[in-house]
């Protein structure tokens, strides 16, 4: 579908989200604006990180997911993101278990740790980046404490191994943070301003 010169009307665009992620779903349907989720043609694993920062390393992650749809749907608006917690220095991912999740979360008790998001927005020649920071600061917390949480929300699909939409809020002591929707994975108040930028009825 063809963009049309000057603001688009809403009904003209194509918006895709290059995700799978269920919670990216979620938040993104809080706008209010249709779009369809298509899974990212990316190789994740086959990003270099070597040298780069946790920032950077996201930053490439969220281009290439957002790029690697727009080069296949001419015209439509793609949201790419990515998310990635970073304790001095060091990328902590998704756990993919409950062991792995304690280890995580014994590692971060009583530290302070950031949460970073990527956000990319790509339509034909015109691009929008922006990069959310959290930090957040983990009360200490004892293996009974900390298995007690995991069994409960079961975090092992989450950067950091908790969900503060859900239980995990009682593990922190503080968060200092711009955006909340950022720390649950998409950052809805610069995403909001960049699609009304692209000509999308929001609210």
């Amino acid at each position: 579908m063809n963009p049309q010169a000057g603001p688009p009307r809403q009904e003209s665009v194509n918006l895709v989200l290059a995700s799978t992620s269920v919670y990216r779903r979620e938040l993104l349907a809080r706008l209010g604006i249709p779009f369809r989720c298509v899974a990212p043609r990316f190789d994740e694993a086959a990003l270099s990180r070597d040298g780069k920062t946790p920032r950077a390393v996201a930053e490439a992650l969220a281009e290439g997911k957002a790029a690697s749809i727009s080069m296949l749907e001419q015209g439509a608006t793609v949201i790419g993101c990515d998310q990635l917690v970073a304790l001095e220095g060091r990328i902590l991912g998704k756990p993919g278990s409950l062991e792995r999740a304690i280890d995580q979360l014994e590692t971060l008790a009583g530290q302070t740790h950031e949460l970073i998001t990527a956000l990319v927005v790509l339509r034909d020649e015109q691009s929008f980046r922006h990069t959310d920071v959290t930090r957040l600061r983990m009360r200490p917390l004892t293996r009974a404490e900390i298995e007690r949480y995991v069994a409960h929300d079961r975090p092992i699909d989450c950067a950091g191994s908790y969900k503060l939409e859900q239980r995990g809020i009682v593990l922190f002591e503080s968060i200092e943070t711009e955006d909340h929707s950022a720390i649950t994975g998409l950052p809805l108040i610069r995403l909001t301003g960049l699609l009304r930028t692209l000509g999308y009825a929001v609210p």
